[in-house]
């Protein structure tokens, strides 16, 4: 049994601006009873999301009481050998340095 109410998985590209429309953003959720299903954007069906509209979306979803996970998949990653290099061996580890020296509030 899963601590997630609700789970989401978002096709992310950095291309472009953070409001353009992009045919390269996706957005699909599941619940625990539910296969997962295409999100339209704001915008409606046939057109595609902005990050910014991504962005807002997901701060809806977490405003709710239900646990929900979201995972966005985009080509942003550190080497193997800078988390050997910095000794980062956990995901609290990792979490430090990056906020350290990638503040992002």
């Amino acid at each position: 049994m899963s601590i997630f109410k609700a789970y989401v998985g978002i096709d992310y590209s950095g291309a472009k601006t953070t409001v353009s429309r992009n045919n390269g953003l996706r957005v699909f959720k599941a619940t625990q009873n539910s296969e997962p299903t295409r999100v339209e954007s704001f915008a409606g069906k046939n057109l595609n999301w902005t990050r910014k509209e991504i962005a807002h979306w997901c701060l809806e979803q977490l405003k709710g009481d239900d646990p929900i996970i979201i995972g966005i998949d985009h080509g942003f990653s550190f080497p193997m050998a800078d988390m050997e290099r910095y000794k980062i061996r956990n995901w609290n580890q990792f979490l430090e340095d990056f906020q350290k020296y990638w503040p992002t509030d």
